[in-house]
């Protein structure tokens, strides 16, 4: 997969036609897979491209209003290449695109440095300055210029719409289950281990994962999930939270206690993919009662993850 960056001027897509798809693609779920799979019919053997941006557009437009990502550009870039797209465009969004409008952003971007002979994007697609094109300016431009436009309505199989919004809130509400079902895999955090061995207290060792805090968290709790670990696969039990037992915290923790495998794992990076919601995280009273509640935690993981 060739992925494009900086500025224009620089990009070579090393094609002179693909079917392209326009979008902030956070989470790369299964609306989106809907694009992917649209995007082979007219293609007929042509390249199939993405031009995105490098950060969520409202980050400059509202960052009172950015959104918590679903996705970072690693993992966005790992899901493109594992659904067979050939070209990525990864635009700078800064004050010169923000002001862009949409007929420059077609003809210049769109139909000159992606090269677009077909495009395909949702049905409520909306670009250029002030968003001020849509679908029925993109296919316009495209009767004008020469490329066909396909709009869709991105749902589930079940027929649900799905959005990177309301995957959000699933996941903020801690339904990770919900969330999978829409993403088409288990929503996933990856960090680095910040510290690891974490269980003089209760003797259970844990891992710190330093997730990256413009990501979305899952609620406040203990969850059963997968751990990546330099390409194993690994059960886990997760807690995300404060940790209230060990004294008031304003900072939330991603700690991972490995069910089968006991490693030193700081400086690791590591995937936590979370599969299902155990419990509410609280508060207990003393260490030795977290210790027996961890326990039993790890026993609702491990069958879990065995069904």
């Amino acid at each position: 997969m060739k992925v494009l960056r900086g500025p224009l001027d620089t990009w070579d897509a090393g094609v002179s036609s693909m079917v392209v798809t326009i979008g902030v693609y956070d989470g790369v779920h299964v609306g989106h897979h809907t694009v992917f799979d649209t995007m082979r019919s007219p293609a007929d053997g042509l390249p199939l491209g993405v031009l995105t941006f490098d950060v969520h557009p409202v980050a400059l437009l509202a960052p009172e209003r950015v959104p918590p990502l679903l996705t970072s550009m690693e993992q966005k870039l790992e899901q493109f290449e594992a659904a067979g797209i050939d070209v990525v465009g990864i635009m700078t969004f800064d004050e010169s695109l923000s002001s862009m409008r949409a007929e420059p952003f077609v003809t210049e971007i769109v139909y000159g440095a992606m090269a677009a002979s077909h495009v395909v994007v949702g049905r409520d697609f909306r670009f250029g300055y002030q968003r001020e094109g849509d679908l029925a300016v993109l296919e316009g431009m495209g009767m004008q210029l020469g490329f066909g436009v396909t709009g869709l309505e991105l749902r589930a199989e079940s027929g649900a719409a799905v959005s990177s919004s309301r995957i959000r809130g699933t996941i903020a509400n801690g339904d990770v289950a919900t969330a999978a079902e829409l993403l088409g895999r288990p929503f996933a955090l990856r960090g680095p281990v910040a510290a690891s061995g974490g269980g003089a207290r209760t003797g259970i060792r844990t891992a710190h994962v330093a997730v990256d805090h413009r990501m979305v968290q899952p609620a406040p709790g203990v969850y059963a999930a997968r751990a990546s670990v330099s390409g194993e696969q690994l059960s886990a039990a997760v807690n995300v939270g404060v940790r209230p037992t060990f004294g008031p915290g304003d900072r939330e923790h991603v700690e991972v206690h490995l069910l089968d495998v006991d490693r030193e794992l700081t400086g690791v990076p590591v995937d936590v993919a979370f599969i299902d919601r155990i419990r509410n995280e609280k508060r207990f009273h003393n260490e030795e009662e977290l210790a027996m509640q961890i326990q039993k935690d790890i026993e609702v993981a491990r069958r879990v993850l065995q069904s």
